[in-house]
């Protein structure tokens, strides 16, 4: 992680400030989005407290699958918890303690995790924007050695690589664009597997440029392209067992095509 000198001698560390600025983004989203789509007041407050939870245990989660990473790699070394982090872990991490404490509350409110599940996904996508901008910042998730126009020289590096963690933040905006646009003009109830299925994708080809190695999973994959895989098939199972949940329990679908949503009455 690069200090950047300000005056009087103090640091300024631009990987948590973006970090904290995509939380923040985050939460707003959650807020301004549920509020829009008439999302319970208690249980919008409930998803807060539980996300907060959740990524202070995706950050812990995060470092905790790294380690194993790289004791996969070098065993005779031991089970070490180090700095590094990886995403996916956190994710991995983060969504099962937030679907724990949800499942132990659901039955105190009336909304339900399935009329937020189309919100949830920008949240995480805008956070996640910025996080990889904090990785630029840090010069870290790196790509591969490259001569082309995108190449970037980091401090920490002898040559020019691919801003891999640019082109993730890049996608995550417009995935974050195309998500919110679906939710607000068609009242689209699949961002979730969108999210799931799209990310799974495009993380699993971005490996092939990163040149930041974090350990070993499988020999013949990354461990970020081993879990895009149930990431995507997690999406495509979550599309189709909504379709038939709903087909079953129509009553239950959130934000109905002729809901008036978000009008003053």
């Amino acid at each position: 992680m690069w200090p950047y000198p300000l005056i009087g001698g103090k640091f300024l560390y631009l990987y948590g400030i973006m970090i904290a600025i995509g939380i923040l983004a985050a939460f707003t989203v959650l807020f301004l989005y549920s509020k829009k789509f008439k999302i319970q007041e208690k249980f919008t407050d409930f998803v807060f407290y539980n996300a907060i939870i959740s990524i202070g245990i995706g950050f812990g989660s995060a470092a905790v699958f790294q380690s194993f990473y790289n004791w996969i790699e070098n065993p005779s070394e031991g089970f070490k918890l180090g700095n590094s982090i990886t995403f996916m872990g956190g994710l991995i991490g983060g969504a099962a303690c937030f679907l724990l404490i949800y499942l132990i509350f659901r039955k105190r409110y009336e909304s339900k995790l399935t009329d937020v599940l189309s919100i949830v996904p920008c949240a995480i996508l805008i956070a996640h924007g910025f996080g990889r901008i904090g990785c630029f910042f840090a010069g870290c998730c790196y790509g591969k050695p490259t001569d082309s126009i995108f190449g970037i020289k980091f401090p920490n590096l002898p040559h020019p690589v691919h801003p891999t963690m640019l082109y993730e933040a890049v996608f995550l905006f417009i995935m974050f664009g195309v998500c919110t646009f679906l939710l607000f003009r068609y009242k689209f109830k699949h961002n979730m597997s969108i999210y799931l299925i799209s990310y799974g994708i495009f993380r699993f080809l971005v490996e092939f440029l990163r040149g930041d190695h974090r350990g070993e999973l499988l020999s013949i994959m990354s461990p970020s392209q081993f879990w895009s895989i149930p990431m995507v098939l997690g999406g495509i199972a979550l599309w189709v067992g909504l379709e038939l949940w709903w087909k079953k329990h129509p009553e239950k679908m959130p934000y109905k095509q002729n809901d008036d949503i978000g009008e003053t009455e």
